[in-house]
């Protein structure tokens, strides 16, 4: 058997029953777009790690696409993933005597650098918005002060709001694709309890009562997408004049006022979301340092006025 029969058959009767349609829809797009035009006539016990590590080295030096040039680390680790996942259902059902795809190398992935808006940036973004630019941003400032992710935000319910409590229920998130669909996070932590600052719970009463959608952030009556939402928020940008961010820069913009503000790093991760707190630590810990040392700045300065007698002024500090 190719292994082109075999990945459209594992396609269609192992993937798609078993996972959220997103799952599937990402999967085949690899299937169709990186392995079954390299690797899909093999006979699929011809694939060696050998066969399957040379694929991998030619998807890091020119498997983009568009350009030809090299894909990251991250996307040739997903592409392995569904070889892996593939090959090893393979095995299982006895199509091939032995399952060797383990033995791939993978590309090492770097930690990206947390980009986050400044504190000048983060009141020029909250001060366009509440000027009345776009009510449809609204959902901007929400997501400066609960960290919450675009799917999320896109997906969320006024029936997930409980403003009498001041807290956010996360437990769907919404997708481009066909139909544009909502699903359930891709992992238990992701379902979640945010608690909602006080300071922000007047603004998102009015929000409400002005709603005309069950949707919290909506254009009208119907549901914004994904992509859509990203664009406002770069036209937004654009037009402050504020270098551009990715959207996901409002929630480590979120999570490095929280820090400064003093929140433990437990209490980060379970408002984030994250599998525990050392995930929030890694991607974070840069924050932590400066705001560190920025404080045994402070208490230096303390220490010195006290044992010298001298007065120093909170503007000094």
């Amino acid at each position: 058997m190719q292994y082109k029969e075999w990945l459209n058959e594992w396609l269609e009767c192992y993937v798609k029953p078993t996972t959220k349609s997103k799952t599937y829809i990402r999967y085949s797009e690899i299937v169709r777009g990186h392995i079954i035009p390299k690797i899909g006539s093999y006979e699929i016990g011809e694939l060696t790690p050998l066969v399957l590590q040379r694929f991998v080295t030619e998807l890091l030096s020119g498997g983009n696409l568009k350009t030809g040039t090299g894909l990251s680390s991250n996307s040739v680790n997903g592409i392995i993933t569904v070889i892996q996942n593939s090959l090893k259902s393979a095995f299982a059902i006895g199509i091939v005597p032995e399952y060797n795809a383990d033995k791939i190398k993978r590309p090492k992935v770097k930690e990206k650098q947390v980009v986050c808006f400044t504190k000048q940036e983060q009141r020029q973004i909250e001060q366009a918005i509440l000027d009345g630019y776009k009510s449809k941003l609204y959902g901007v400032i929400l997501c400066l002060y609960t960290g919450l992710r675009i799917g999320e935000l896109l997906a969320l319910e006024w029936s997930d709001v409980d403003l009498q409590k001041g807290i956010i229920s996360v437990n769907k998130t919404r997708h481009d694709g066909k139909g544009n669909s909502v699903n359930s996070p891709k992992t238990e932590t992701s379902r979640r309890m945010i608690p909602i600052p006080k300071q922000l719970l007047p603004f998102m009463k009015e929000w409400k009562k002005n709603s005309l959608s069950r949707f919290v952030v909506s254009n009208g009556e119907k549901y914004i997408s994904v992509r859509g939402y990203q664009r406002m928020f770069e036209r937004l940008l654009n037009r402050i004049g504020i270098e551009h961010k990715g959207f996901h820069a409002l929630r480590h913009t979120f999570a490095t006022r929280a820090l400064e503000c003093g929140m433990d790093v437990k209490t980060l991760s379970e408002i984030l979301g994250h599998k525990n707190a050392t995930v929030t630590l890694n991607r974070y810990v840069h924050s932590l340092v400066e705001h560190k040392q920025e404080m045994m700045n402070v208490l230096g300065k303390l220490i010195y006025a006290t044992q010298s007698k001298s007065r120093v002024t909170i503007g000094e500090i």
